[in-house]
């Protein structure tokens, strides 16, 4: 079928015939960023709008994740739909991990990404691209001790400093910790100071967190653990420190989630809406769905993209919210490919 043209803000976007008809009110596009992958297994996804306006996306791909094989993959959307992608990072020996896209307003474009055997052991990772990710310059490994973004956007806090959302995990595979733990820099990205670990007197073991801004001047992190809930954590100085953990009234099934401060002031989730199995530390991937909160602390499930059950279901969403207002989420679908939508927020209540 041949696609047509839908308009949303200054980007035409190519959706299949009559989704805007068929689709719930808010859903604008759904769509996969590689249609025709030349690797069996995709996940982790990032995206971005670049300087020119122009969404990109990026994420890892190859025979299965921990594989050596795994590379990082990158496409740019055009008008009538993303081009095709292409590796831009990889190492010799071992497989590469959860890639983030940085685009800050002044400057190169970063692509953050992690290297190594397995998450205990892995290390960061950066490269830079001057002209919207066509052309990548040189692997650059960041200090000892410094992993960069873990699976989320950084943001810029009002003083100007970039603020890494981070965490550890630490100890054997059969014997681990999970940790959160933001990462600022103050020379735009040149150096890094991981600051405390974030304290979870609770005992929530939480990674991958989000970084918003909320009304009130504070910055919030919102981050998966293995507790069946999701976690949360403020800061009254820019990110310099932080309060302990502690469980929001959503559920988690150990799931990576992400989330946007929108520029009405509402906070927007995409999380997975199930919690962990009886006697376990997981659950399904499914539903995939859509939170709002005008507060950070008090949310409400306001849409579902995804609840058809699938062997790997729907999982590591990444979002934004572009310079038109539309928000564009990218996440993993069935483990075997990477899926963008695009949502109205005024449509959400």
């Amino acid at each position: 079928m041949v696609p047509r043209l839908l308009r949303v803000g200054a980007i035409a976007l190519a959706t299949i015939p009559l989704l805007a008809a068929r689709a719930p009110a808010p859903l604008l596009l759904r769509e996969f960023v590689d249609v025709a992958p030349s690797y069996p297994q995709a996940h982790a996804s990032t995206i971005v709008q670049l300087a020119d306006g122009t969404i990109a996306a990026a994420w890892f791909g190859g025979s299965g994740e921990g594989r050596p094989d795994v590379r990082i993959w990158f496409a740019r959307r055009g008008a009538t739909g993303w081009e095709r992608a292409r590796a831009v990072a990889a190492d010799a020996r071992f497989p590469t991990w959860n890639p983030v896209l940085f685009q800050p307003r002044r400057g190169a474009l970063r692509l953050f990404y992690k290297a190594g055997p397995n998450p205990r052991d892995w290390w960061g990772m950066v490269i830079e691209s001057r002209d919207g990710g066509r052309h990548w310059g040189a692997p650059r490994r960041l200090p000892p001790g410094r992993l960069g973004p873990i699976k989320n956007k950084p943001i810029v806090a009002d003083d100007g400093a970039w603020l890494a959302p981070s965490s550890r995990e630490v100890g054997s595979a059969e014997r681990n910790r999970w940790y959160a733990v933001i990462e600022r820099s103050t020379d735009r990205g040149r150096t890094w100071r991981a600051l405390d670990e974030i304290a979870s007197p609770a005992g929530l073991e939480a990674i991958q967190p989000s970084l918003l801004r909320l009304r009130d001047g504070r910055l919030m992190t919102v981050a998966r653990t293995r507790q069946g809930v999701l976690a949360a954590s403020w800061s009254r100085d820019q990110g310099r420190h932080w309060s302990a953990l502690r469980a929001l009234d959503l559920p988690n099934p150990n799931a990576g989630t992400d989330a946007v401060t929108l520029a009405d002031g509402r906070q927007l989730l995409v999380y997975n809406d199930s919690t962990n199995r009886p006697g376990q530390d997981n659950g399904p991937r499914w539903p995939l769905a859509v939170a709002l909160s005008d507060d950070g602390l008090h949310w409400r499930k306001v849409l579902t993209l995804e609840r058809d059950p699938l062997p790997d279901g729907y999982a590591y969403p990444a979002v934004i919210q572009a310079r038109d207002g539309i928000v564009h989420v990218t996440y993993t679908y069935d483990r075997r490919r990477i899926r963008h939508v695009a949502l109205d927020p005024r449509r959400l209540r």
